[in-house]
């Protein structure tokens, strides 16, 4: 990265830094704030984040699917509105939560987006850094919350980074149980974690990646954490395709309520 890169990259963090801490000293309507903060050598990881006034803790939002939000410079999405935590955001900023989405970063700007990339040693840099980042702005505890293909990225990173610079729990909602492609949840080293994991489920997800039958290989292994939840739903509505966001696997109608038992578990002495 050239001098002047490294300026704007500085400067962009900064501005970024500077209207998010403004939003904290105000009990105005939270503003999204985008900032574009630096990571590995020449890659930035952009965020929206929204803050409400005197947070009691973060939240950082991975979506499912590809993850490519391509998060915009006044904080517009070009996809992923209709994701399960995307359009639940509001809801964790009325928790009082800190709540940062991450985009992919900017080498992923493009197909595939973050698959075949959720669970490699560049992804956990970059989220580490974001971890870091978050934990400058406030001394509150900060949780990575994923949801379907969100929840590989948030095990796969906590799995990876030492516990200093990892998160302070895990929200795993709509867990990938099985798949043929990359490892699903359980299959990862999960006997390294020493935080908080609350499991979060629909039991009737349709998806097959996903199905409630198969979540006891999840919770078999989180038998040695500090503490574990789970939250089971079967109300809302299903429209569609099983896996997307707008059916049982997306929490598709009762998003208020899941995000208030999420912010009631995490929350909770």
């Amino acid at each position: 990265m050239n001098g002047r890169a490294v300026i704007i990259n500085s400067l962009r963090w900064l501005a970024g830094a500077l209207a998010v801490l403004a939003v904290f000293g105000t009990a105005a309507q939270t503003v999204p704030t985008v900032v574009d903060l630096p990571t590995r050598p020449g890659v930035t990881q952009r965020l929206l984040v929204l803050a409400p006034p005197a947070p009691v803790a973060a939240v950082i939002l991975f979506a499912g699917g590809h993850g490519g939000l391509q998060i915009g410079p006044a904080g517009e999405l070009s996809w992923g509105e209709g994701n399960f935590l995307i359009r639940s955001r509001r809801h964790f900023v009325d928790a009082r939560l800190l709540t940062v989405i991450v985009d992919a970063p900017s080498d992923r700007q493009y197909r595939p987006f973050l698959a075949g990339f959720r669970q490699g040693t560049e992804h956990a840099a970059d989220i580490a850094a974001v971890i870091a980042w978050v934990r400058r702005q406030a001394a509150i505890p900060v949780w990575l919350v994923g949801t379907s293909r969100g929840t590989q990225s948030v095990a796969a990173v906590a799995t990876r980074l030492a516990p200093a610079d990892g998160p302070d729990g895990l929200v795993l909602t709509a867990s990938i149980l099985r798949d043929r492609q990359a490892p699903a949840v359980p299959e990862m080293p999960l006997d390294r974690l020493a935080i908080p994991v609350l499991v979060v489920h629909h039991e009737l997800d349709g998806c097959s990646y996903c199905a409630f039958s198969d979540l006891p290989a999840l919770i078999d292994k989180l038998q040695g954490l500090p503490r574990r939840g789970v939250l089971s739903f079967r109300d809302g509505v299903s429209r569609g395709d099983p896996c997307e966001a707008w059916s049982y696997h997306g929490f598709n109608g009762i998003e208020g309520d899941v995000v208030a038992q999420i912010a009631a578990w995490l929350l909770a002495p």
